[in-house]
């Protein structure tokens, strides 16, 4: 590691625009993706922001860390699918609850009722045609201007990251099931 001298100056200029409603993308093969937007949910829920996170891999039952967290902290957190297509046993069925998520999801960001709306692994069902994409671009552009909207998942389609007004992308280095070490609470979920 070389050792760096800390900046003393400020080498870019400070933004004069307004202030206004993100849309966020974390994409990428890498960790971290729906750990990234369950931070920005907990920055905006601790500045008294009112927040949802809709999950569209998780099944509505799922207890998993950040379930049990959101809910002592009264941030709502709502899963709208099956798992994932490989443990499904009926992929039409995944792919109604996935219109179906995305109904609820888009009348809370079109709603204006929410400063943030996560959408946890929305890719998927995008990726699968599940959810038109069409639709999801036609709701972040139409949304209220001071709704953000994160959106997560491997794959981002183009379309909305020339959207978007962040994009992220989370690149795999390392990761431990390369070397056989199994999902651990607390860690993936």
């Amino acid at each position: 590691m070389e050792i760096e001298t800390p900046p003393i100056h400020r080498d870019t200029p400070k933004p004069q625009g307004e202030r206004r409603g993100l849309v966020l993308v974390h994409t990428g093969n890498g960790k971290g993706k729906s750990t990234a937007a369950f931070g920005l949910a907990l920055r905006a829920h601790g500045r008294g922001k009112a927040v949802k996170v809709y999950q569209f891999m998780k099944v509505p039952s799922a207890r998993f860390g950040e379930h049990r967290l959101f809910e002592q902290l009264g941030i709502p957190i709502e899963g709208l699918g099956d798992g994932f297509s490989w443990k499904s046993r009926d992929l039409d069925h995944s792919a109604a609850l996935a219109q179906d998520g995305w109904a609820k999801a888009e009348a809370a960001i079109r709603s204006g009722d929410f400063f943030m709306v996560v959408l946890d692994e929305i890719m998927y069902p995008l990726r699968y045609g599940w959810v038109q994409l069409g639709d999801v671009l036609a709701c972040l552009r139409e949304r209220p201007g001071h709704v953000h909207v994160v959106l997560t998942g491997r794959g981002a389609p183009a379309e909305l990251v020339d959207l978007a007004d962040t994009v992220t992308e989370m690149t795999l280095i390392k990761h431990h099931f390369q070397a056989g070490v199994p999902a651990q609470r607390g860690i993936e979920d």
